[in-house]
């Protein structure tokens, strides 16, 4: 593998593990507005989507230069069709936090209500799978990519039983429409975020292994645990 390629591969992994933070602190601080109604922290995360669709274009464009001028195959390939799948799951991402923000900006003009249904459980466990799935992307980990395709459940779980207070709390009280479907879009986009933390949890698992899972192709317990990946351009990125 020619050097320039591994001077590449090495500035775009770079780039992506820089979209990977400003996303998950996006995220991060899109919740805490919702939990605190900070319209403040709200209006911060709604600015900062422009940053993320700029980075999300320029590693874009970095994979196709690489494609295009280099040709890469094996693991590399596998690594750079993974990157473009994973860019545009993180852009999506921040877009989800944009969207919650919205919400929080909303809901901190109306009259307070208690948070219906377990928001906290329900932000933490989100938090966490897109933290393991952009770890699992840094340590090439394959067994804790795995284990963020388990942890959705939990998360879907949350977001139907918000449907079911919504109901009961509408029928209740219907003055309080506006609050109980804003907080019910909030749980949906966190249900949204949760997936797409999934994704990029699986374009990892194929990047390492060649192992597509996606639509529950293959059961994730009969991954072998990758002992990483061969020696290539990637392997002297990590």
């Amino acid at each position: 593998m020619t050097q320039h390629l591994s001077r590449e591969m090495e500035l775009l992994k770079k780039k992506i593990l820089s979209l990977s933070t400003l996303v998950e602190e996006t995220v991060s601080k899109a919740v805490q507005s919702v939990l605190e109604r900070n319209k403040t922290l709200a209006q911060e995360v709604m600015e900062k989507d422009q940053k993320i669709d700029d980075l999300e274009i320029e590693v874009e464009e970095d994979c196709l230069k690489i494609l295009a001028l280099h040709q890469p195959v094996s693991i590399d390939l596998r690594f750079i069709i993974a990157v473009l799948k994973i860019n545009n799951d993180l852009e999506r991402i921040g877009d989800q936090a944009v969207n919650i923000s919205s919400r929080a900006a909303s809901l901190a003009e109306l009259p307070h209500i208690p948070d219906p249904y377990d928001l906290k459980t329900m932000t933490s466990r989100v938090k966490i799978m897109l933290q393991e799935s952009l770890d699992s992307l840094v340590n090439m980990d394959t067994d804790l990519a795995k284990h963020v395709c388990r942890s959705d459940e939990e998360v879907d779980s949350i977001h139907r039983e918000s449907y079911r207070i919504t109901k009961e709390r509408l029928l209740k009280d219907p003055n309080l429409s506006e609050q109980m479907i804003l907080f019910l879009s909030v749980s949906r986009n966190l249900e949204r975020i949760a997936d797409l933390a999934e994704n990029i949890a699986e374009d990892v698992i194929y990047m390492i292994s060649g192992d597509i899972v996606r639509h529950g192709r293959g059961r994730l317990a009969e991954i072998s645990a990758s002992k990483g990946p061969p020696k290539s351009s990637l392997e002297r990125i990590k």
